[in-house]
């Protein structure tokens, strides 16, 4: 067993949340609950970022305190949590004071090691950022991310040297090329060390909303140093043992790109100054695009992922996210792309899959998997002589690769993988035509002779050979026949194909995966089976399902949308 610790960025309450907060948390979660199923040691952390201008602005527009602001949109924040299925260990606030008590000691650790000095300082700041720019970093005078002229600024403030560990972070990186991935976001964040670093500001003397600094109450520590602490600051308060030395450091911080030189320079260099342990990897994932345009609180083009989670549940939600855009770059997302996907791959395939394995098993063996025949159900790596099913090389080979795919985080790869097995489980249906084989069995039970090979009977069941061709079924008391045989090794097929896709589902769709789980017989409904960690990533191996097990029908997982 390992350990395994994942953070998400803490969120800006200076407004209510967007998508791309709850795909942020949604794509934590799913590696989260995966490596709860290797059975690692985990810890996901979550919360939200209440200190600096944008928040004080806010809450002056709305005639409030900063404290009574950020204390009511929060809610909002951790409903986000909560609606998007997140299992997340725990929720920081960077106003909890046990929080506030580690900035201040974490930056004079840096203030001891002489790190931070003071310095008078102008330059053009963006208050949405709440960062400085120089000249030529602008877009026609702009902010690049948010559009906003920015407006000049003169202050004393304290400065960290962050020149001074260029050498250092240069090296880290060439000795840790997976550091900060996609490579393309390692290419990028190195480009920024090797054109030189800077020193810069880390308090503020003309804001009061935030942390002081521990020997001058005149300033107040920079929100952004004040949130990248939170990643250590919360293993020493939340719940559990010991959880400092248990998790640190972090094995993923996951963000998008337009935090990466904060996370991925300027992060890195204050934990050498303070003595700690770098983060063993960042993970940069790409913006949700509405309109051809990155959503943006300041630029008001946001979607709101409430209304399509209490419509569509929360599974739903996420399968949409990690499809549409591939993990780690761009892309576009709208209400009618969802509804498309959700249609395509939900209702008509996976859910259509569901209902009419469990309908067919109860249609033509009363409800109960029926028994495959003897060596069917041993994983293809055996190599004593069996029959074998036609599904078992494919199905262990996707179990291989999604869990490849899930430990590098390639999270739309092992979607697609999966989906492959899903559509690969519909084409067998059609191959096998459960309908005929039914037929055919019945009326061997009744004494008639077998269809002859190629006319829809047993040819699609390769492998299967019946002990004395025209055998009667099993309720005339004689061995069953070609056909019984290929149905029931085709029903006990499906039902271990869905038994198998629960397992790999479920870092995505947690409460599909469980539903699916319950219709095989698994689990019983409403049981205290742990959703957050699943069933054992040890079961995604071919062949565990057991004869007997009672499956139900149910309704639709996931009912068509009509227009």
């Amino acid at each position: 067993m390992g350990r395994f610790y994942i953070t998400t960025p803490i969120y800006y309450v200076n407004d209510v949340p967007h998508i791309g907060h709850a795909y942020t948390t949604a794509a934590a979660d799913v590696a989260a609950r995966f490596h709860r199923q290797l059975g690692d040691d985990v810890f996901f952390l979550t919360g939200t970022d209440e200190h600096g201008t944008k928040v004080e602005q806010a809450a002056a527009a709305r005639g409030l305190t900063p404290k009574e602001h950020v204390d009511e949109v929060v809610v909002k924040f951790r409903e986000v949590a909560a609606k998007v299925g997140a299992s997340n260990d725990f929720f920081i606030r960077t106003t909890d004071p046990e929080h506030e008590r580690y900035v201040q000691q974490f930056v004079q650790r840096c203030y001891d090691a002489g790190d931070i000095y003071k310095k008078a300082y102008s330059g053009l700041y963006c208050r949405a950022c709440e960062a400085y720019y120089t000249e030529e970093n602008l877009v026609d005078g702009l902010c690049p991310d948010h559009g906003t002229a920015p407006v000049l600024m003169e202050e004393e403030n304290y400065f960290f040297r962050l020149s001074a560990f260029q050498d250092r972070l240069a090296a880290h990186y060439r000795d840790n090329p997976d550091f900060v991935r996609p490579k393309h976001r390692y290419n990028e964040a190195l480009s920024f060390i090797d054109q030189g670093l800077d020193d810069i500001s880390i308090s503020r003397s003309t804001l009061k909303w935030g942390i002081g600094v521990p020997w001058d109450e005149t300033q107040v520590i920079y929100v952004w140093v004040d949130a990248l602490i939170n990643y250590m600051s919360a293993l020493t308060y939340a719940p559990g043992q010991d959880l400092f030395s248990r998790f640190w450091p972090a094995s993923y911080h996951l963000m998008a790109q337009d935090i990466l030189k904060f996370h991925g320079v300027i992060w890195p260099a204050l934990l050498m100054s303070a003595g700690y342990e770098l983060p063993e990897h960042l993970f940069i994932h790409g913006y949700l695009k509405l309109g051809g345009e990155k959503m943006s609180k300041t630029r008001g083009n946001v979607m709101d992922p409430f209304p399509l989670i209490e419509q569509y549940g929360a599974d739903a939600f996420r399968l949409y996210c990690l499809r549409e855009v591939s993990f780690g770059q761009d892309g576009m997302v709208s209400e009618e792309g969802f509804k498309a996907r959700y249609n395509s791959e939900l209702a008509n395939e996976l859910g259509n899959l569901v209902s009419r394995t469990a309908s067919m098993i109860g249609k033509y063996r009363g409800g109960a998997v029926p028994a495959p025949p003897p060596g069917y159900a041993d994983p293809p790596e055996c190599t004593h002589a069996h029959p074998g099913s036609p599904l078992a090389v494919e199905a262990t080979a996707a179990c291989a690769a999604v869990r490849t795919q899930l430990e590098e985080l390639d999270l739309t790869a092992a979607l697609e993988t999966i989906w492959t097995f899903v559509r690969r489980l519909n084409r067998y249906v059609e191959e096998q035509a459960p309908w005929k084989l039914a037929k055919e069995a019945a009326a061997e039970e009744a004494g008639a002779a077998p269809a002859a090979p190629g006319d829809g009977g047993t040819a699609g069941a390769p492998g299967l050979v019946a002990d004395k061709p025209g055998a009667v079924g099993p309720g005339r008391g004689a061995l069953p026949g070609p056909a019984t045989v290929a149905l029931d090794a085709t029903l006990w097929d499906l039902a271990e194909g869905l038994r198998l896709l629960s397992v790999l589902l479920h870092p995505f769709m947690p409460q599909t995966a469980m539903a699916i789980r319950e219709r095989l017989g698994l689990t019983s409904a409403g049981s205290a089976s742990d959703t957050a960690t699943g069933p054992s990533w040890d079961e995604a191996r071919w062949g565990l399902l057991a004869p007997g097990l009672r499956v139900t029908a149910g309704g639709a997982l996931f009912p068509r949308i009509e227009d």
